[in-house]
């Protein structure tokens, strides 16, 4: 495959809208949400965590725990007191062997989600090295992985990504930051299965 263009000439990547996008807050969305997650074979996976500032600080994420079938994108708040019912839609779709979780850079949402949910996920694809060309050293992020597979800009903004994801009162704009994350890995998932490398 031929180098990336430059960034910047790239037609931007839309992402999903904000109508196929659920904020998981009543018990009833929650079990839509494990309805549509358990019908799935593969669904995109993230999470999101308040960022810390000073050195030695613990984080206490994740806040925001991201899943994505084809066609929408679930949301699940857990701050300091997660609602039990979005505890067990995360736990029966995280730790089921059925269902691959596929996303980019995991390694600390997994270690967090256990510390804090005593989440143990399974079946997990993390696309950041599985993506990795030979003789690559560097992990693949999704802003990499969407201008090298589908030729598009995916907007990474720094001051979004470093928002406080703890609100209880999350902007339009980290809500949809955060169901890009989870379903571009998906999309990006099935693509490089429909188009193996030679």
């Amino acid at each position: 495959m031929s180098a990336v263009p430059e960034e910047e000439d790239l037609p931007p990547y839309e992402g999903i809208t904000l109508d196929d996008i659920v904020l998981v807050k009543t018990e009833a969305e929650a079990a839509q949400a494990l309805a549509a997650l358990s019908n799935a074979d593969v669904v995109g996976f993230d999470t999101e965590s308040k960022p810390t500032f000073t050195r030695g600080e613990e984080s206490t994420g994740p806040h925001l725990v991201q899943l994505a079938t084809e066609s929408k994108a679930y949301l699940f708040q857990v701050g300091a007191k997660p609602q039990p019912a979005h505890v067990d839609v995360l736990r029966a779709v995280l730790e089921s062997p059925a269902i691959l979780k596929v996303g980019f850079g995991l390694g600390d949402d997994l270690r967090r989600l256990r510390a804090k949910l005593g989440i143990e996920t399974q079946n997990v694809v993390d696309l950041s090295t599985t993506l990795r060309r030979r003789g690559e050293r560097n992990t693949l992020g999704a802003k990499t992985a969407v201008a090298r597979f589908f030729g598009q800009r995916l907007a990474k903004s720094k001051r979004i990504t470093t928002t406080n994801w703890a609100l209880p009162r999350l902007s339009e704009q980290q809500i949809r930051y955060a169901a890009d994350d989870a379903h571009v890995a998906l999309k990006i998932y099935r693509h490089w299965r429909a188009n193996p490398p030679a």
